[in-house]
C-alpha cells in the first residue's frame, strides 16, 4: 500500500478549479473588449482613455489582470514544485515569481489610476 505524504504543495482540485475560474474571468473579459472594441472602433488616444477610463471598465480591466496574475503564480509555482528539485532554489525562484506578479499588480494599479 503507498502511503502519500502531503507536504503542502497544494496540488488538487482547489487550485485547479481557481485555475479554471481565472480563465473563466479572462475569456469573458477578452470578448467583452472585443465586442466594444468592434462597436467603438477606438482610432485615436483619446477615444482609448474614454473606453478605459469609464470606472467599470477599469474594474473589469483590474480584475482580468488579478486573475491573470493569480493564474500564472498558480502554474509556475506547480512547475517550480514539479522540476526544481533543489529546495533553496525552488524557494528562491518561487519568490522572485511572486514579487515580480506583486510588482506588476501594482504596476497595473498605477497605470489604470492615472486615466
Amino acid at each position: 500500500m503507498l502511503n502519500r505524504i502531503v507536504v503542502g504543495a497544494h496540488y488538487g482540485l482547489k487550485d485547479w478549479i481557481i485555475q479554471r475560474c481565472t480563465a473563466i474571468v479572462m475569456a469573458l473579459y477578452t470578448l467583452v473588449l472585443l465586442a466594444i472594441l468592434c462597436v467603438a472602433q477606438p482610432g485615436s488616444f483619446e477615444a482609448w482613455r474614454a473606453i478605459f477610463g469609464h470606472g467599470l471598465m477599469k474594474f473589469a480591466t483590474f480584475l482580468f489582470f488579478i486573475s491573470l496574475f493569480y493564474h500564472a503564480w498558480i502554474g509556475i509555482r506547480d512547475i517550480w514544485m514539479d522540476y526544481v528539485t533543489c529546495t533553496r532554489m525552488r524557494l528562491a525562484l518561487m519568490l522572485v515569481t511572486l514579487a515580480v506578479l506583486v510588482g506588476y499588480t501594482g504596476w497595473v494599479s498605477l497605470i489604470l489610476g492615472r486615466l
